[in-house]
């Protein structure tokens, strides 16, 4: 009968270890080669896989592309798109998109984990979006949907007992998908308390992270969509041969004249008939965000992990921080002094640390075409960001020089309200 048995069940027992050792152990198979397509795919495909893992955004960026973080803008993909003008125009660089809907700071932050080695003494794009600041900060089931155990694996493998990593630990312990994994979760207790971490956890962060390693290397490739990529193909067509701003600006202003026809707010007719045309019978929306505010959220310390990594990669960033569209903003009521104060805080949060390099977009509310929808970037707002982003990808740059603060983390500064930001300089520098 044992025999029997194992003539049965040993096949599958041996192929069960085989699996496991596969998964475990630190060993090279030889995976294949990530290739210049599935890269050129991956980099605008938004694929939450590609996000979460390592094997094909480690691989591109060893090549000529691009970090671009950010978040829902990268979907907005028309002729004047940064992937799309890379492509059509030859340029030394293809920008890999990183973020989607629901993307944020302490998202971006993890996503750095297990490509630090291609962010170190490297050039990246950052987009902040002013709604990512509001009272709660980022909604724990979007960073769930994005959360990676792989990438916090690699941060704890490297963490150092300072004021970026217990922050980071504290954050991920506030989101109900850190509970995911036991023994994660006991790591991040101590993180959080400014301990060590034990032996035993030493080795099975490591066992684990091997784990999901060879498990990215197997299937973060797979059903990987492509629709992005064809439209980038498509939207270069548009474009005319030989660069010049001045035939692209001309084109940006009659795609999007004819392209926001059905409304008042030059909205894209895509957009508004979809999202908002039934929202607004009866003037449900208007003035429901008079109450809203962007200065006051734990986003502005979650934003902070994100410069207390690119400072310590030593990475050269462009920020670039959108408008609201101003037609839609006066309907609903969102007050354009508090965009202002945003304005004041977030840069003062980047400048005062050595961030210098600002595409702030946010007096172009009011451009036509500037915007595709009510708080995305469109048509003549892509192609202002290309005259920042492509002198400062193509072009060399000064070394930057960082000053980072750790008052950043505070609740005083998440709190604190932009009005006293003079006061606020003068008494903690």
């Amino acid at each position: 009968m044992a025999k029997r048995l194992l003539r049965i069940f040993g096949p599958l027992i041996l192929a069960a270890i085989l699996v496991l050792a596969v998964l475990v152990l630190p060993v090279t198979f030889g995976f294949k080669k990530v290739s210049a397509g599935e890269e050129r795919q991956a980099a605008v495909s938004l694929s939450p896989n590609v996000l979460k893992g390592k094997r094909i955004k480690e691989a591109a960026l060893k090549q000529n592309y691009v970090p671009f973080f950010g978040s829902s803008e990268w979907s907005r993909i028309d002729p004047m798109h940064p992937s799309v003008l890379a492509q059509k125009y030859h340029r030394d660089y293809r920008p890999f998109l990183l973020g989607a809907r629901g993307t944020q700071s302490l998202t971006q932050f993890f996503v750095m984990q297990n490509i630090q080695s291609e962010l170190k003494n490297k050039k990246a794009v950052f987009v902040i979006s002013p709604q990512w600041f509001v009272k709660d900060g980022t909604r724990k089931d979007a960073f769930a949907f994005y959360y990676s155990q792989l990438q916090t694996t690699e941060w704890l493998s490297h963490y150092r007992h300072d004021a970026i990593d217990q922050y980071a630990a504290k954050r991920l312990l506030q989101m109900p998908v850190a509970k995911s994994d036991h023994f994660l979760y006991a790591a991040l207790k101590r993180v959080s308390a400014g301990q060590s971490l034990t032996s035993n956890q030493r080795f099975y962060l490591k066992a684990k992270q091997n784990m999901l390693t060879q498990e990215d290397e197997f299937f973060s490739g797979i059903n990987m969509p492509s629709q992005n990529l064809n439209k980038v193909n498509q939207q270069a067509k548009k474009l005319p041969t030989q660069y010049s701003f001045s035939k692209l600006d001309a084109l940006a202003g009659r795609i999007g004249k004819s392209q926001t026809g059905n409304n008042r707010f030059q909205i894209s007719d895509s957009f508004y008939n979809h999202g908002l045309k039934q929202e607004l019978k009866g003037g449900k929306l208007a003035g429901f965000q008079k109450n809203l505010s962007y200065t006051k959220s734990p986003e502005f310390a979650d934003f902070q992990l994100v410069l207390d990594q690119f400072a310590r990669l030593h990475t050269n960033v462009m920020f670039i921080i959108p408008p609201v569209n101003a037609k839609w903003s006066a309907y609903t009521g969102l007050s354009q002094s508090m965009l202002r104060q945003f304005d004041q805080k977030i840069r003062y949060q980047l400048q005062s640390q050595g961030f210098n390099n600002i595409c702030d977009l946010t007096d172009k509310s009011n451009v036509p075409y500037f915007m595709t929808d009510t708080i995305h970037l469109g048509w003549r707002g892509w192609l202002a960001v290309d005259q920042k982003v492509d002198p400062f990808l193509t072009q060399p740059q000064a070394k930057p020089k960082y000053t980072i603060n750790d008052k950043f983390y505070s609740q005083e500064w998440q709190q604190l309200n932009p009005n006293e930001l003079t006061t606020y300089a003068d008494t903690t520098n």
